[in-house]
């Protein structure tokens, strides 16, 4: 893979107008197809399998046409503080309005709340609901219009007026903010890192590039594929922060060649080679991660995974090929000041050295005189590979002194961690437990318009109809009785009454029956609100009084609704969430142990993995449900953690802690199979990769948190999430457990059966057998036309 990878990346570096050109038709053809496409559409939650979700599919061949997804609207009306809405002058005020709503040319019908008996028993509060023949998605804008005018008309008579409902959903935030945010940070570390404009803009470029075309690739395939707002936005998150993390992989790489010598197209090669490699399998982990959700069930949840993937195979192929063609544009721009500035001096240096080596040659190098003689050089120093003759060629002072010099905070840390691995292991461990703990009292629910801002009319208007009507009002229970084979009306009467009976009902509405009087739909409503544990409790003791029901009616019934299908939903995820964490646990062992064919290694990793994962899980709970700090993050209302986000955290931050883990230890092992002590290669690997890789966790934590400021409850929860957890992962896995485990198991990390190691595919992703290649360009030809003598 080294090998290909090399030559793809000389290839674009010398092909970069085709390679440039290429990109720029896939981007302008797919923003044309964008364009031209229709709409996206919201398909909602559904989920195979469940009872809910059986009764909406009996629903829906039941009562045909009656189970339209048409866009509603419920409309609050709140009369002023000792008044009711049923005075004649707030009775006239609300009938007008109702008529006014009923003038829009989309609209289906609205309920007049006086004759469709929908006033509080304290008369202060009354809704209407207005349905519309079309979807949300359908409303044009002189519908909405409509609606905002009736509300206002009605708030200036000095009536509280709100509408909620799926016609008014408000959407996420500003467009473009979180992505200014992350973007911004970004920069402002990459420039930091590098210390070059052009060095900083690369890695930008190319991710906004690959967001671009993910987005316009979403957009062209929304209305096929009920791709919806939140599967776009979750793409373009995770696009933008791996399109920038895997080009500054590649970009840190290229200048480090550069600076070991080599010419701006080799180190294009080398660099996309090895750099490149290690970018190709932490890819292909968080693609197998992604992908992997749509075992769970769940078709939203499989929607994001799978456009989420997308956007990381588009950053992949970006990174390998649209990063090294803008290398060969501009070779020398991504370099330091200092860097250019020694090239230049080195250039002018070039001809007098030239002069001083053909004066050598006449008398004295090992090579002139071996050529004399008709034997071989005589090199001096100790047994070496080609890497180690390639670095000796380079920077012949390769003793400690020399190493001293180029040691930066990175190797400080790292001895400072190898010095004291037992402390640190301890602090590690036992801080990221404390933050694991809460994830033990993880509720998962689907919170609705209660956990959107107090802002929006939509959580207002929830909080109205519960101050009116009960907490439970916002949430009814459907019941569908299916009665074929037995006296119908007798059988709904009867389960209508259980139910009603039942401890935690408020009250059950009359029941609807189809043309064929063989099925009927009647909602319970409860006394708790949606995302309480007791409706949870409710719902059960609901199911498990059927047998009883249905053995003396001969009539059989199900529980549905949005709040009972949010239940099954968050059971389903919850018990689906250990067994797919036990799979992706088991999946990095795996391709661990192929890629640093060692066995505790990738023990080590997965296990900071698990730790990490959890404390992150924990500190969701601590903030979005427990409440701790919710103000500071703007969290509105705390309530049940969303359903899809621990599974949907679970296959990104395993990606992402791939992606770490292979890009520091793999340069460790690169240093330890070329002769390097336990101590050296652990050192070595931090004074590699220890910036590039704090630089990536700190760019992915700044894109990630810029989404919190949504109003989207899942995209906010989501992005404090992740962020958590590449803070977590990044900072006390990798770079403080890592190190002290290694401390502790010295040279023993790389031990691996020889059985098992026969077995285990080579996959070479530090590039080792581009070594070879480097280290024969490196060297002087005469030295390059001998092999390196074993014994020197």
């Amino acid at each position: 893979m080294a090998t290909f990878l090399y030559r793809l990346g000389r290839l674009a570096f010398r092909r970069r107008w085709y390679v440039a050109v290429l990109w720029a038709g896939v981007l302008a053809c797919l923003g044309l197809s964008a364009l031209r496409a229709p709409g996206a559409t919201d398909s909602g939650f559904s989920m195979p399998g469940i009872e809910s979700q059986k009764a909406f599919d009996l629903m829906g061949e039941r009562f045909p046409g009656a189970a339209a997804d048409g866009a509603t609207a419920r409309v609050v009306f709140v009369a002023p503080d000792g008044q009711k809405v049923t005075a004649a002058e707030n009775k006239k005020v609300v009938e007008g309005a109702v008529e006014e709503l009923g003038g829009g040319s989309q609209v289906a019908a609205v309920a007049d709340p006086f004759t469709s008996k929908a006033v509080s028993e304290d008369g202060s509060t009354a809704y209407a609901t207005v349905t519309y023949r079309v979807t949300a998605d359908d409303l044009t804008d002189a519908s909405r219009t409509a609606l905002e005018k009736a509300v206002d008309g009605a708030r200036e008579s000095g009536l509280t007026m709100e509408a909620g409902g799926s016609a008014t959903d408000s959407g996420g935030g500003p467009g473009g903010v979180a992505e200014i945010i992350g973007i911004s940070v970004a920069a402002v570390v990459l420039l930091v890192t590098f210390g070059s404009l052009v060095a900083a803009g690369l890695p930008l470029l190319t991710a906004i590039l690959g967001v671009a075309i993910t987005m316009f690739t979403i957009t062209t395939l929304a209305a096929a594929f009920g791709l919806s707002t939140s599967t776009g936005t979750l793409a373009m998150m995770l696009g933008l922060a791996v399109g920038i993390d895997y080009a500054l992989f590649v970009v840190s790489r290229y200048r480090e060649e550069r600076a070991e010598g080599h010419a701006p197209e080799e180190a294009a090669g080398l660099a996309v080679g090895t750099a490149g490699s290690a970018v190709v399998f932490a890819g292909l982990t968080v693609v197998i991660a992604l992908a992997g959700l749509a075992v769970v069930g769940v078709p939203m949840l499989t929607k994001m995974g799978l456009a989420a993937s997308g956007a990381v195979v588009v950053a992949v192929l970006i990174a390998l090929t649209m990063v090294p063609a803008f290398l060969g544009f501009w070779p020398g721009a991504v370099l330091s000041g200092a860097a250019r500035k020694q090239g230049k001096q080195g250039k002018q240096g070039e001809q007098g050295e030239q002069s001083r080596q053909g004066e050598q040659g006449k008398t004295g190098t090992p090579g002139a005189k071996a050529a004399r003689t008709g034997g071989k050089p005589r090199w001096s120093g100790k047994p070496r590979t080609a890497r180690t003759a390639r670095t000796a060629s380079r920077n012949p002072e390769t003793g400690p002194a020399a190493q001293d010099a180029q040691d930066n905070l990175g190797t400080r840390w790292a001895r400072f961690v190898w010095r004291r691995p037992v402390p640190v292991l301890i602090l590690g461990v036992l801080g990221l437990g404390a933050l694991a703990v809460p994830m033990t009292s993880l509720q998962l629910g689907m919170p609705g318009d209660e956990a959107k801002p107090t802002s929006t009319s939509e959580r207002r208007a929830y909080d109205d109809l519960a101050r009116g009507f009960g907490p439970g009002f916002n949430g009814p229970l459907t019941i569908v009785v299916d009665a074929r084979g037995a006296d119908a009306k007798a059988a709904v009467t009867t389960i209508a009454e259980k139910i009603g009976g039942t401890k935690g009902v408020v009250s059950v509405a009359p029941p609807y029956f189809n043309k064929a009087a063989d099925t009927a739909v009647f909602m319970a409503t409860p006394s708790t609100s949606p995302t309480d544990e007791r409706t949870k409790t409710l719902v059960k003791t609901i199911r498990d009084e059927r047998p009883a029901v249905e053995s003396a009616t001969g009539a059989s019934f199900e529980v549905t609704g949005t709040t009972a299908l949010n239940i099954d939903i968050a059971d389903k995820v919850q018990a689906a969430l250990f067994p797919y964490l036990a799979t992706i646990v088991g999946l990095a062992v795996i391709l661990l142990l192929v890629v640093f064919r060692s066995v505790l290694v990738p023990l080590k990793a997965a296990l900071g993995f698990l730790l990490s994962v959890l404390a992150a899980l924990g500190a969701v709970v601590v903030v979005f449900q427990q409440g701790h700090g919710a103000g500071v993050f703007g969290v509105e209302q705390t309530g049940p953690i969303m359903s899809l986000m621990p599974i949907f955290l679970v296959g990104i931050v395993f990606g992402l802690a791939m992606d770490y883990e292979v890009f520091l230890v793999s340069r460790m092992r690169e240093a330890h199979v070329h002769g390097e002590t336990a101590e050296q290669s652990v050192i070595s690997g931090f004074r590699h990769s220890a910036r590039v890789v704090v630089a990536a966790a700190l760019i992915m934590i700044a894109v990630f948190a810029g989404f919190i400021g949504e109003s989207d409850s899942m995209i906010k929860m989501i992005g404090f999430g992740l962020a958590a957890a590449v803070l977590l992962d990044a900072f006390v896995v990798r770079m403080a457990l890592v190190p002290a485990v290694l401390s502790l198991l010295g040279d023993r990390a790389w031990w691996l059966p020889r059985r098992l190691d026969r077995i285990l595919p080579h996959v070479d992703v530090e590039g080792e057998a581009l070594s070879h290649r480097s280290a024969a360009a490196m060297l002087p030809d005469q030295a390059r036309e001998e092999p390196v003598p074993a014994r020197l």
